[in-house]
């Protein structure tokens, strides 16, 4: 049975008859459907329901109450579906010296059920995403599953809740949960009123707080479409629309799943910088978010993603580490961290120094000189797939030249003081190759 705390009272039926009025007391039916629209960068949920109100002709009533909920009254917005021209929602009333209640006063024209939309902002609900990706045996492809999970505590439950979350900035200068709080919606009922005002909801600064939910309820329409996984592009925001609905009780957390993709390529890159991660060698996975990497429909949020493994002729799982990363547009790459490992090891060894070409000044005194030094690095792949193996070499100067000898794959100079070594190695192999520094000093320099 659906149950809410917006409206547990009662629906009041006023039919005026001179100047005294007879009031009916009718239960508030159940929601027929709810969609939540659940913002990650502000503690902010636009709540959508539909139910069927009975009308009798004149003045009708309904009085509710968003007692132990985060419910923003001052966002609340009621609206007929049906006789929209036949029917006037022309008031909601906070009484003077109660909490948490307010009474709508609508006029109709006609009798019997007409179908209603109720919108209105709440706190306490809030969405993360995580991912998994499976890479296949060969470590060249994953399947790539996204989760969201949601948790509700906003003091009300969602019972068969479209869910639909957004990735966008939203800057709010009263916290939805603070005014939810308050004893009075509009401050002191003896004639305060309190300025609540949004920023940031379209980019044109402050705007009141009815403005506000009239520019949600914009962009809410415009973003009212079938349910399917697919997301879809709105400004500066992008919406993810769950498939189905999901009952998501208050206190509770529950998992949703986003998508899926089979078959994404991926690259596995395993870096040695001596200045940057010490003697550590570090795992780093790799894939791209466009149409060739089987992605590339929408940026993907940001989140946790863990890495697994088929392995044996069973196609058992073996953990392979996690990375969180940030937000990933169309067409970007992303590189993610595993962490060190042991089972590549790369080790450089300084074999060999020299200095020689001295120069000196009118005073006898050294003025320029060159440095030589022979370095022996060995790379160990105990894995048994191959590896790719990045090693990056840092000089103290900008002067300076290689010569190199033995297994060093792929060389390249990346900038000024940096050159770059890339092998690929099978399983359980090693490979070795020595490089000759000669870096210039003093006057050799200039």
């Amino acid at each position: 049975m659906n149950r809410t705390r917006l409206a547990t009272l009662a629906l009041m039926l006023a039919a005026v008859i001179g100047a005294e009025a007879k009031v009916d007391l009718v239960t508030l039916p159940t929601r027929d459907s709810v969609q939540l629209t659940i913002y990650n960068s502000a503690d902010l949920t636009l709540v959508r329901e539909s139910r069927m109100l009975t009308l009798k002709k004149g003045l009708n009533k309904l009085q509710f109450s968003w007692a132990d909920t985060l419910i923003d009254p001052t966002s609340l917005e009621m609206t007929a579906k049906a006789s929209a021209d036949k029917i006037d929602v022309f008031n909601l009333d906070y009484p003077a010296r109660t909490k948490n209640l307010g009474v709508w006063e609508i006029k109709s024209e006609v009798n019997g059920k007409v179908p209603f939309e109720i919108t209105y902002l709440t706190s306490g609900l809030s969405w993360r995403a995580f991912y998994m990706g499976t890479m296949s045996e060969d470590e060249k492809t994953m399947c790539l599953e996204g989760y969201v999970r949601v948790t509700n505590l906003s003091g009300e439950e969602y019972e068969n809740a479209q869910t639909r979350m957004i990735v966008g900035k939203v800057h709010i200068l009263d916290q939805i949960s603070e005014l939810a709080r308050r004893q009075y919606p509009y401050g002191d009922p003896r004639g305060i009123a309190l300025r609540t005002e949004t920023e940031g909801l379209g980019g044109n600064g402050p705007v009141k707080k009815s403005e506000a939910m009239k520019e949600f309820r914009a962009k809410d329409k415009a973003l009212d479409q079938k349910k399917t996984i697919t997301k879809e592009g709105l400004s500066e925001y992008f919406l993810y629309s769950i498939e189905g609905t999901e009952t998501i009780l208050n206190g509770w957390s529950k998992r949703l799943p986003s998508f899926s993709a089979e078959d994404v390529p991926v690259v596995n890159l395993y870096k040695y910088e001596e200045e940057r991660y010490g003697n550590a060698v570090v795992r780093f996975i790799s894939f791209k978010n466009d149409k060739a990497h089987k992605l590339g429909d929408t940026p993907i949020p940001d989140g946790m993603m863990r890495f697994f493994r088929q392995a044996g002729k069973d196609q058992h799982l073996s953990y392979e580490g996690q990375s969180a990363f940030k937000y990933i547009p169309v067409d970007e790459k992303v590189e993610l961290n595993l962490g060190a490992v042991g089972n590549v090891v790369v080790e450089p060894k300084l074999m060999n120094f020299k200095t020689q070409n001295h120069q000196f000044d009118k005073d006898g005194n050294v003025s320029g000189w060159e440095e030589v030094r022979e370095f022996k690095v060995v790379v160990k792949n105990t894995r048994d797939v191959a590896v790719k193996v990045e090693i990056q070499r840092n000089f103290p100067t900008q002067y300076w030249s290689l010569e190199k000898s033995g297994d060093f794959g792929q060389y390249e100079k990346v900038d000024l003081d940096t050159a770059k070594f890339t092998l690929e190695l099978g399983g359980k192999s090693k490979q070795e190759f020595t490089y000759v520094l000669t870096t210039k000093h003093g006057t050799r320099a200039e």
